[in-house]
Parts: C-alpha cells; structure tokens; sequence
C-alpha cells in the first residue's frame, strides 16, 4: 500500500496533527454528535491531519463490551473525506496489542482508507526488541507506518538505539512520532534515522508535549561516516493539540518562518516555556499522567466542545489540584486560547 504523493509531501512539509480525544455523554455512551464537532473543529482549524483510536481516544475502546474501536474510526472517516475536509489531509489510525490484533487494526485502517497507521509499541513487555521488529514488519504489509516512542509513564517502554537503526530501514516507515518525554532517548531516534540510508523517506514529528517549541525549532546534526547530517522535527503529533489547535497552527507557522535563522526570537523561546506550563496543568505529570485525558476534556468542555470530561473508566478523572491548574494558566496565557474561534463556530460544528 503507497502512500498519496499529496499526503507524503504534506507529511514532509511538517503540520499539526491532533490525537482525537472520545465524545462521550453523562452516561459513557458515545457521543457522535459531538464527535464530529471535534473533526470539524481541527479541520476548521488549519491542522493538516488528524490521529484516530490512538492514546487520547482511550485504548479501551477495542474492548469487547465497548467496542467502539470501528464506529470511531468510521465517524472520523466521514468527516474526514466530506465536502468541507481539507485536502490533502493525512489520516492516521492508531494500532496497539500483540501482533495478531495489530495486524487486524491494520487491515481494518487501510479498508477504510486510511493513510498511514500510528504503531505503538507499548504493552508489550514480553516481547523481545527483535520480536517487536518483526512485529512491525508484519504490520508494515498492509498499511505505511508511523513509529511511535511512547513514554514509560502511559504504558510505553524504553528502547534501544540499536532498535530504532534497524526500524527506521523498514521501507513502509514513512514518519516517527518521537514522544518519550525524554531528551536522551528523543536523540536517539534522531540520530538513527540520520545513520539509515532512509533518513530522507521518514519525517520526524514530536510527541513530547513537554517540549513541542524546542523540538520544532532544534536542527538535529550528527556526524555519520564522516559527513554532517543534519535532520528536523518537522510538526507536532500531539495530544496537547487536541485544545487550542488554532493556536497551534500558527504556531507551527511562526517557526517555520524563523527556524532556519541564525538567532531565534527570545520570545519564541519564552512562548515554548508557557506553552509547557500549560501542558503540565493538562497533562498532569505530578501525579504520572493520571488526569491527562479528562484534563484535555476539561479544556475542550470549557470551550463548550465536550459536554463534560467523562472517560470510559468511571475512576478516570481530574487529578487533585489539577482544576485549580487549569484554571491558573487559562488566566495566565489568554493568548495561547482559541476561544473566541470556537465561540463563533461551535453552532455550525454541532448542527
């Protein structure tokens, strides 16, 4: 399976790509309605892509008594390939569990059309680096892959250099999402990707939504064989974008027209510092990423997206002190909201 030459270029070129957060009423019951507001919403946006069935929409929609793994998938789809979709825009179906079900979620994403599939390899503890590979291989026959380092702390593992030199020559490996929140272990996919004869097929996208303004601003050297190569995070693939995308996006297109500067504005680095402020009242690292998902509800409830922060786990839910977070850094930064955006579209996105 090929990818679109449109999708592959924008891939390239860098943009931003929400992870879906779950539309769900009082009664844990999803809400389509609002679900497809959500679409519409980063679309209308400017984001160039959108990520389905991945951490932020909740892993336990593929469980058996909730299956909601395909209606989501499907009413993403839709509103992905209407009238009022951008194109291109890059659709990316997120794919989890042992290699036999991996395999089927794949099959399922490219049946409906989907672009590229989001690999996590998380939860697999029991798997050898080398059986993780060939897991991955096997995936890579039915849809284009977007790797995906996923933090410790929400289930991924770490891995090692030596793991990723050989992923990264996978040929169906067309972009990573590097999010392990770890400095140390984000260079080390950098760097194996700028070993592999491949470097130029694969885009690099931050996931580490505690350090999104660096990542997209750092050019990447290394030297490799004697010659120095040079390698960018490109856009952002993140659960953090799932709220004030507007916001987001011209973001995105602040840096890309400064990057390549020698001296990069202070305040761009002084916006990178608030913007990680605001990441850890949504994301709620002091408690191990506990609150992350309803904190992003929390956020888009406010903007009157969500109808609350309701998550398929009853126990799931705000963190102590994390509301009063929020709270803290939507009147610190009232510039990094998109309020009024979604004030002025939200009847529309809902009809």
């Amino acid at each position: 399976m090929k990818l679109d030459p449109k999708v592959y270029e924008l891939l390239h070129e860098g943009t931003v790509i929400p992870a879906l957060p779950l539309a769900l009423n009082a009664d844990r019951k999803f809400d389509e309605r609002r679900q497809r507001a959500l679409v519409r919403y980063y679309m209308a946006a400017g984001a160039g892509g959108l990520a389905v069935a991945v951490h932020s929409t909740q892993f336990a929609i593929r469980d058996k008594d909730i299956n909601l793994f395909e209606p989501v998938l499907r009413v993403a789809m839709e509103e992905m390939t209407s009238a009022e979709a951008p194109q291109p825009f890059i659709k990316i179906g997120g794919i989890c569990g042992p290699t036999e079900q991996a395999v089927q979620e794949a099959e399922l994403l490219a049946d409906l059309g989907y672009d590229l599939g989001l690999l996590s390899m998380g939860g697999l503890d029991q798997y050898s680096e080398a059986e993780v590979l060939e897991r991955a291989k096997a995936v890579a026959e039915v849809i284009p892959l977007v790797g995906f380092y996923l933090q410790p702390s929400v289930g991924g593992r770490v891995y090692s250099y030596d793991f990723w030199k050989e992923f990264v020559n996978i040929p169906a490996v067309k972009a990573i999402k590097i999010a392990p929140f770890n400095r140390y272990f984000s260079q080390d996919v950098v760097r194996a990707v700028c070993s592999s004869p491949r470097r130029d097929d694969i885009a690099l996208y931050t996931g580490n939504d505690d350090n999104i303004v660096v990542d997209l601003l750092t050019p990447f050297r290394f030297n490799i064989d004697g010659k120095l190569v040079e390698k960018r995070i490109v856009g952002g693939l993140l659960g953090h974008w799932a709220a004030w995308t507007k916001k987001a996006v011209e973001l995105l297109d602040r840096i890309k027209e400064v990057r390549d500067q020698d001296q990069i504005p202070a305040e761009l680095l002084q916006l990178g510092v608030e913007i990680t402020d605001c990441n850890a009242a949504f994301f709620d690292p002091f408690h191990d990423f506990a609150g992350v998902i309803p904190g992003i509800h929390e956020v888009l409830r406010r903007q009157g997206l969500l109808e609350g922060i309701w998550c398929l786990d009853p126990e799931e839910t705000l963190s102590p002190g994390q509301l009063e977070e929020i709270d803290r850094v939507y009147k610190a930064y009232p510039h990094l909201n998109d309020d009024d955006f979604v004030k002025e579209n939200l009847e529309k996105w809902l009809a």
